[in-house]
């Protein structure tokens, strides 16, 4: 087990399947992650302008390299749908290896 990593997890909103796929079609092109799991169909529901709020949204779970994360909250602002886009990273402190090993290999720094 691998501590303090240098590898993030960054949680990603959006519109919809469509959004979710442009954008995750952009991070893997760039090689900026190293997989990206699509969850479709989740409920959030939040405050917005004083008010709370609901939408039906994709939820996207990217793994990559710490180094890389403000590439992907400036690829996501460019191209979301959302004034505000949800764009969150949170370290991975620890994990098996041979996965770690695989993002290093996959992601460019």
């Amino acid at each position: 087990m691998a501590e303090n990593t240098g590898f993030a997890v960054v949680l990603v909103t959006a519109s919809g399947l469509e959004e979710g796929n442009k954008i995750t079609s952009t991070i893997l092109d760039k090689r900026m992650a190293a997989c990206v799991n699509i969850v479709p169909k989740i409920s959030s529901l939040f405050w917005w302008r004083g008010k709370i709020d609901a939408a039906d949204e994709v939820l996207l779970i990217i793994k990559t390299r710490a180094s890389r994360v403000k590439d992907i909250i400036d690829a996501v602002k460019s191209i979301h749908s959302y004034s505000v886009p949800e764009v969150i990273a949170l370290p991975i402190m620890a994990g098996h290896c041979d996965y770690l090993d695989w993002i290093a290999g996959e992601v460019e720094e």
